[in-house]
């Protein structure tokens, strides 16, 4: 006997609440893909796609899909939720979309890679959503329509791959967020597809594990997990930023381009021994301190006097006096000594 399923036991609030979870775990995971590409070497861009990996397959999809399961009821048998089946959804997901994030995300960018890399990723929605529903446990058997689950396995292939390619094509935020939007229609589209194709047929001897997880008791962890991912991921992200930006290439720290000016011992301490200083009193204190540690300008040299010209045209201009010249030194007229001859020029004798 065929039972009836409910998919909307709280109206829109499962729907809405998954496929914003869908929407903030792809919009993290893409932009950490996309710092991966301009990743200045091999350790730091892995760094950048393991995170990205966790938070599309962890957040994205596999929050997204136990948001919108806790919608999920059969009025004529209890749900439960086999909690080692259910947690290998998760490493199913988080490990083929890391698979998927490292074959796009290293080497050179081809479309082939992109397709290749959108397989896996759409096949890591496929494989977290089936096994998760696998672990459902049920009074009844599921039987699932063939074409609905085709369907669902195109959505989903199709949708990651354009994603992908949006993320290695296109730059910037905005881009990023449209494929996000694509992505997080993609896996609410294929879940709900995938919800579309299973029917129920209730089997009185089939009794669900007493051990079972209630479905509002996985309220708690998803919501755990929800903010232990996001700030996780968060702070990840901002902790890799930061080392980019205050390191190169080659993690060796910059020095002169973002370094931080050390701050006067006025600006960090705001009370000397029992006075406190006021505002306006660290402000001089910090000047002086910027004054003090500016270089000062070098004396430029002073340059020669030049003397001065006469300008005919100016009344009162000094006339430069000029120099006699002087006379060349007489000839000096030859002495007689006493009893000799005259000296003279000598001549030359005939």
């Amino acid at each position: 006997m065929a039972a009836h399923v409910h998919h909307f036991t709280y109206g829109a609030f499962n729907p809405i609440a998954a496929t914003l979870m869908a929407y903030l775990g792809s919009f993290l995971g893409l932009l950490c893909t996309e710092r991966a590409r301009d990743a200045h070497n091999r350790s730091r861009r892995n760094r950048w796609l393991v995170i990205a990996a966790f938070a599309i397959g962890g957040g994205g999809i596999w929050l997204m899909h136990f948001s919108a399961m806790l919608g999920f009821d059969v009025p004529d048998s209890p749900v439960r939720y086999d909690l080692p089946v259910t947690l290998l959804s998760l490493a199913f997901s988080v490990a083929t979309v890391g698979i998927g994030l490292l074959v796009v995300g290293h080497g050179e960018r081809s479309q082939v890679k992109t397709v290749a890399a959108g397989m896996l990723t759409g096949g890591g929605v496929l494989a977290m959503h089936y096994t998760g529903m696998e672990g459902m446990r049920l009074s009844a058997r599921v039987h699932y329509d063939p074409l609905l689950v085709a369907a669902s396995a195109v959505i989903a292939l199709a949708a990651c791959t354009i994603a992908l390619w949006f993320t290695v094509s296109v730059r910037g935020v905005r881009r990023v967020a449209g494929a996000a939007a694509v992505m997080a229609v993609a896996v609410c589209g294929m879940h709900y597809t995938g919800m579309a194709a299973m029917s129920v047929e209730m089997d009185p001897s089939i009794v669900p594990s007493a051990t079972g997880i209630r479905p509002l008791t996985m309220i708690v962890p998803i919501t755990v997990l929800t903010a232990i991912i996001i700030v996780g991921v968060a702070l990840s992200a901002l902790q890799a930023m930061t080392e980019e930006e205050f390191t190169d290439g080659a993690g060796v720290p910059k020095r002169g381009v973002h370094a931080e000016a050390p701050q006067p011992w006025t600006l960090r301490q705001p009370s000397i021994g029992g006075l406190r200083l006021s505002p306006a009193a660290r402000a001089v204190a910090a000047g002086r301190a910027a004054g003090a540690a500016r270089p000062s300008p070098s004396p430029s040299p002073r340059p020669a006097p030049r003397p001065p010209t006469f300008d005919p045209t100016v009344a009162g201009a000094p006339v430069p006096q000029r120099m006699a010249p002087t006379p060349p030194a007489a000839p000096v007229a030859p002495v007689a000594e006493p009893g000799g001859p005259v000296a003279g020029p000598a001549t030359s004798g005939t």
